[in-house]
């Protein structure tokens, strides 16, 4: 009989209050824990939930054939009993359901903690052969946003990001995203949404508001007139951008109201650093630093650290040494950096910061799912998204919300904008997504996992698009322990290999075995080369019968130190087994450097 849950005894260890925070593991992984920690430490959330955020109150037990508890009630009964006893908990046999398994009820009090504790030991028993919990499902209804239905970028099966297969397992709950771009402009479709930021212009002439830094990152608009921001440059209303931005990362949704945003579960801290004609790198580069949970000289520390920067801005020329310092503490830190590819039909290597490393560097695609025609490109892209394309018509951009002001605020409203500024929140929305559903993974883990669950690109794309099109769904399944692939078989060479300068070309070789079939369309290609001058470098991946595949041109004006990144290969025409290698030239004078290591990932 179940005693009162006031009565009940509970046994609260410390790895069980950590339970929030756990990552997916094997049944092994689980039994093996137990001999260092509490079971619950090796259950992921998604285990312990009946819904996103609400525990189970029961659990399926699946046992094994040759289990007496497979056929016997009473068996089944003893043993749920006996699992209670050992956490703590009332763990009560219910009925036993068409296919053989057993129902078991854990009451209506249960922390995911105190569910993690039970699954955990149903799951070292040599007996059980799978332990779920009893989900509860909802029709699957459309967002009641009434400007949803122009968002095809959400849902559209040609060439959306697949966002709604992602909301049953996460809605962004728990993560902050920094929106590094104008500031905010205020509109009751993001509101509630809103925490705080701060407006990091010092210099008066950009910042239009009057004054330097301070706490309100409020967006008076960054509108200028004719010849203002340059000799030839024509007037321009204000953009009111980094309010689209955020909209399309976490609009408050199911409100009736407006647009859904992809992590509507997720708070947006508005951080300003671009105002009249642009913004400078001092102040990005305090900005990134502040976002990420970083001090600051005269700047508060930030009680709204964010895991996730959306970086929609961008200028010519190498990524500088005191942008990639910011950009690679804030990844240290554990903080994701995504940045727009940027708007030049060129290669992204000459744009920064989508051409720095330790960033998630995206580029837009258009309605049919082919690169948008303004969309740089090449070898350092990652991964590509929804940034729409007005010119085959407006209801093919991006609609977010704005406001309708020219030059200063007015009434809020919506609107649709294009470009790589619109694909990277995008991105941004999905990291927010996938930290929310396993708060555990690392920067890289979640780069690497957005890449791997992709899809094909559905339309053309000449230069590199990275991985292909962002998949919010298989990705948020995959990291969530419900599907799709967290990563892939790893084949490395850790033997370091000088790189002679103004030289030959060298080359490193990884035998690959084991394998079936052809390498996949996107093969990862981790490449780690200490060097003085990167500019310099070519570097192509070398297939077994002998084709080469460019991974980086040399540059000129790609001033950076150092080559630490991941590229994407379609090697699809490729036989996965065989003696890969990576080809590596200096092909200027004056610079060395060395290939550490690099690695293929299927």
């Amino acid at each position: 009989m179940r005693t009162s849950p006031a009565l009940r005894r509970k046994l609260i260890s410390a790895a069980a209050l950590s339970a929030a925070l756990l990552t997916a593991a094997s049944t092994a992984s689980a039994v093996a824990a137990q001999e260092t920690v509490s079971p619950a430490s090796a259950v992921p959330a998604a285990q312990t939930e009946a819904a996103p955020g609400t525990p189970a109150e029961r659990l399926i037990v699946g046992y094994k054939s040759g289990a007496a508890e497979a056929k016997s009630n009473p068996a089944a009964e003893a043993d749920a009993a006996a699992k209670g006893k050992e956490t703590g908990e009332d763990v009560d046999f219910q009925r036993r359901l068409g296919t053989g398994a057993a129902l078991v009820d854990l009451g209506d009090d249960l922390t995911k903690a105190d569910v993690a504790d039970v699954v955990a030991r149903y799951q070292a028993d040599p007996q059980v052969a799978y332990v779920v919990p009893d989900r509860l499902n909802k029709p699957k209804a459309d967002p009641n946003d009434t400007e949803y239905a122009k968002q095809w970028d959400l849902f559209e099966s040609t060439a959306g990001m697949n966002v709604p297969g992602a909301w049953a397992t996460s809605t962004g709950t728990g993560v902050t995203v920094a929106v590094i771009d104008t500031g905010y402009v205020a509109h009751t479709d993001l509101a509630a949404n809103i925490v705080g930021g701060y407006d990091f212009i010092a210099d008066t002439a950009v910042s239009v508001d009057g004054d330097g830094r301070d706490s309100n990152p409020a967006d008076p608009g960054d509108y200028y007139a004719a010849n203002e921001c340059g000799s030839g440059i024509p007037a321009s209303n204000s953009s009111w951008h980094g309010t689209h931005v955020a909209g399309t990362i976490a609009a408050v949704t199911n409100n009736n109201k407006g647009v859904a945003g992809i992590a509507y579960g997720a708070k947006i801290s508005p951080v300003r650093v671009l105002g009249k004609c642009g913004g400078y790198d001092s102040d990005i580069i305090d900005a990134i630093t502040w976002a990420s949970g970083g001090s600051v000289s005269g700047v508060p520390a930030n009680s709204n650290v964010a895991k996730v920067i959306n970086m929609s801005l961008g200028g010519d020329g190498a990524c500088t040494s005191a942008t990639q310092s910011a950009i690679t503490a804030a990844v240290n830190r554990g903080t994701t950096v995504v940045v727009a590819a940027g708007n030049e039909n060129d290669n992204v290597a000459n744009h920064s910061p989508g051409n720095c490393n330790n960033v998630i560097s995206v580029a837009a695609t258009n309605r049919t799912g082919a690169k948008a025609s303004y969309s740089n490109y090449g070898s350092l892209v990652d991964i590509s998204a929804p940034g729409g394309q007005t010119s085959t018509g407006t209801a093919n951009g991006i609609l977010s919300t704005l406001n309708s002001g020219t030059k200063t605020p007015s009434t809020e409203s919506y609107a649709y904008y294009q470009g790589t500024s619109m694909a990277t929140p995008h991105i941004a929305g999905l990291v927010a997504l996938v930290k929310s559903a396993n708060s555990s993974l690392t920067p890289a883990q979640i780069e690497t996992a957005i890449k791997n669950n992709a899809r094909a690109l559905p339309g053309s794309c000449s230069g590199g698009c990275g991985a292909g099109l962002a998949d919010a769904a298989k990705t948020v399944q995959a990291v969530s322990g419900s599907g799709g692939s967290t990563g892939g078989t790893t084949f490395s060479n850790t033997t370091a290999v000088a790189i002679p300068d103004n030289g030959s070309a060298i080359e490193s070789s990884i035998a690959v075995s084991g394998r079936t079939g052809n390498a996949p369309s996107a093969l990862q290609v981790g490449v780690d080369i200490t060097h003085t001058y990167r500019g310099d470098l070519v570097i192509d991946l070398v297939a077994p019968d002998g084709t080469a595949y460019r991974l980086k041109a040399a540059s000129t004006s790609d001033s950076a130190d150092n080559v630490s990144t991941t590229y994407s290969v379609n090697a699809s025409s490729e036989a996965a087994n065989g003696t890969w290698k990576l080809r590596v030239q200096d092909t200027a004078a004056q610079d060395t450097g060395t290939l550490n290591s690099w690695k293929l990932t299927f």
